[in-house]
């Protein structure tokens, strides 16, 4: 049986996380993704370097299935080849600004003048009106704009997560549209343009927030790792480590109590509730604090996991690939590269599906390892290809 999106072609302009691991999903289904990057190599191609080629581990991760091919936009020929590509493509993928398209021809209105049912899919930082629509902006800035970095803090300190969770939501939801766009087409004959941004993702993940804030004004402030609105829900030292438990909900909060051993937890109103135990989680805290302070991590999360309360250790990077857990997921496979020491664990599409399992087929490519093949596609033959190259177009 053939790969779902065999037969699909995708053009992945894309920088960092957005628009590349869009593309990888993609690619992961089976569609034929081209990466196309600048001659000397985006810079994202060398973010956390492991190699001798200086490739990054987030290169690795989210160019994996792809082919590569350099070229200069910005250069006459090079917008040939560009248009060339556009033509045999059905879709493109572009996380850079409104200005950056257009300036290489990759806004909607060229992509689709070359190919009038392309999906053009394109995601920035804030969206592509209001007063900050022209700014640029990482990950960080959906953060903190969301409310999200002032929640996650301690008062007076603010903190940003290091994972880039706006980056990964604003890819999820790009995908979705692009396979949304897929189907219409399939129906319709019809493109589109598929626009997201990371300000958009990081308000729509807070959303529960703005709404509470909203309507009851409560004007929350943050209190680190403890919970507001229900508790235990904390991370509690134990004897070697750490371990986070999240206790919501009524039938879960009885489970706890029984855990404890003490019928007062059920009989307090001050916990009748999880707003009431939220409002008085520094004394449920407390009590959480002295069961865990006796016992190792492995020894609390067996424990709490036998009496069916959510919970897990705390673990470093090392002790998240090395945890057993981990491990039974099956999730990453060992991909080699040309000059790391050894093979990298590339993480598959954290999804089983019974039919359409995507699945990673090779690694991330080399730059521009693929240039001379998809030209020959094109039409350049091989004196066309090296003079190309001489030119410093390729």
């Amino acid at each position: 049986m053939s790969a779902l999106l065999h037969g699909i072609r995708v053009l992945d302009f894309g920088r960092y996380i957005a628009g590349p691991y869009c593309a990888a999903l993609l690619a992961e289904y089976g569609a034929e993704v081209i990466r196309v990057e600048k001659r000397e190599g985006s810079e994202d191609r060398f973010v956390a370097p492991i190699g001798s080629g200086g490739e990054g581990s987030l290169f690795l991760q989210m160019n994996r299935n792809k082919l590569s091919l350099t070229v200069d936009p910005m250069t006459g020929e090079g917008r040939e080849i560009v248009r060339r590509l556009v033509r045999t493509a059905d879709v493109v993928v572009a996380n850079l600004p409104e200005q950056s398209l257009a300036a290489m021809g990759l806004d909607y209105a060229s992509l689709s003048a070359l190919r009038p049912d392309i999906i053009a899919t394109t995601s920035n930082a804030f969206g592509a009106t209001g007063p900050m629509a022209k700014n640029v902006g990482f990950d960080g800035v959906g953060q903190a704009m969301s409310g999200a970095v002032f929640m996650t803090g301690e008062p007076g300190q603010p903190y940003r997560a290091q994972v880039n969770w706006v980056d990964f939501g604003t890819a999820l939801h790009c995908a979705f549209g692009t396979m949304a766009a897929l189907m219409e087409r399939s129906r319709s004959g019809k493109g589109q343009h598929v626009k997201g941004s990371l300000l958009g993702t990081a308000l729509t993940f807070m959303n529960s927030y703005l709404i509470e804030q909203a309507v009851t004004a409560i004007n929350r402030v943050p209190t680190g790792n403890r919970g507001q609105a229900a508790a235990p829900v904390n991370i509690y030292r134990t004897t070697d480590g750490w371990v986070l438990c999240q206790v919501v909900g009524q039938p879960l909060y009885e489970r706890w109590a029984r855990l404890m051993g003490e019928p007062h937890w059920l009989a307090d109103p001050r916990f009748a509730s999880d707003l009431s135990r939220g409002e008085n989680a520094a004394i449920i805290d407390a009590r959480m604090n002295r069961w865990c302070e006796g016992r190792t991590t492995n020894e609390a999360v067996e424990i709490l996991g036998a009496a069916k309360i959510p919970c897990g250790p705390v673990l470093n990077a090392q002790g998240a690939l090395d945890h057993p857990q981990v491990q039974a997921l099956g999730l990453f496979q060992p991909l080699g590269y040309p000059g790391i020491p050894s093979p990298a664990p590339v993480g598959r599409v954290p999804l089983s599906m019974s039919v359409t399992q995507g699945e990673i087929r090779h690694r991330a490519p080399l730059l521009g390892e693929h240039t001379g093949r998809i030209l020959g596609e094109l039409g350049y033959d091989a004196a066309s290809v090296a003079g190309l190259r001489e030119r410093g177009i390729i």
